[in-house]
């Protein structure tokens, strides 16, 4: 069955009831195409001949309003985590941590990053040369000068990536991460 989705466009009534009791038909509460997720929510989704749906590359995808993120994050991770904030530099509790562990998101848990990734940049946050596969969203910032990372599931803002600035890493890259979106969780490092 060939399925197209219209995501900013109208589509007549008639289409828009078969497309959307199909997609009932065949969806509970997802629906995976390749690596993209589409969350449907309750029938209040489709208004005025559009349909509502929200895409996340991560499969766990966690979607709240921001009333909602304000309600659970402390007043310092709503800033950054979703008003893409800094923390001060050489003053985030993971800094300077290298014990064997996972890295979550702060805001959903997520996990992002592995310990055995992570590396003494000297830039004054965590530094990491590698994430987990599919747990990290890059996107340039809109100046065009650094390229962002966002947690993959609620896309909370993590920070900045670089590239080719010659540390010793694996992948000559450096995740700057702000410890106030992470949560770190002791364990064994070849999770």
């Amino acid at each position: 069955m060939a399925l197209n989705v219209i995501t900013s466009g109208r589509i007549s009534s008639a289409t828009s009831t078969t497309f959307v009791s199909t997609i009932r038909a065949f969806v509970r509460p997802s629906l995976s195409l390749g690596s993209t997720r589409f969350a449907f929510s309750t029938p209040r989704s489709f208004h005025g001949g559009r349909i509502v749906a929200m895409a996340s590359s991560a499969p766990g995808s966690v979607n709240k309003p921001e009333e909602e993120w304000r309600a659970v994050l402390s007043p310092e991770q709503f800033r950054i985590l979703r008003q893409k904030g800094t923390e001060y530099p050489g003053t985030g509790e993971y800094n300077k941590l290298f014990d064997e562990g996972t890295y979550g998101c702060a805001g959903c848990g997520t996990p992002l990053y592995k310990s055995a990734t992570k590396f003494d940049s000297g830039c004054g946050w965590p530094a990491f040369f590698d994430g987990i596969p599919g747990a990290i969203n890059r996107t340039a910032d809109p100046d065009g000068r650094r390229i962002e990372i966002t947690c993959a599931a609620c896309g909370g803002h993590l920070g900045h990536v670089f590239k080719g600035e010659g540390f010793p890493t694996p992948t000559d890259e450096r995740h700057c991460v702000n410890s106030v979106s992470l949560k770190f969780t002791p364990g064994n490092r070849n999770l």
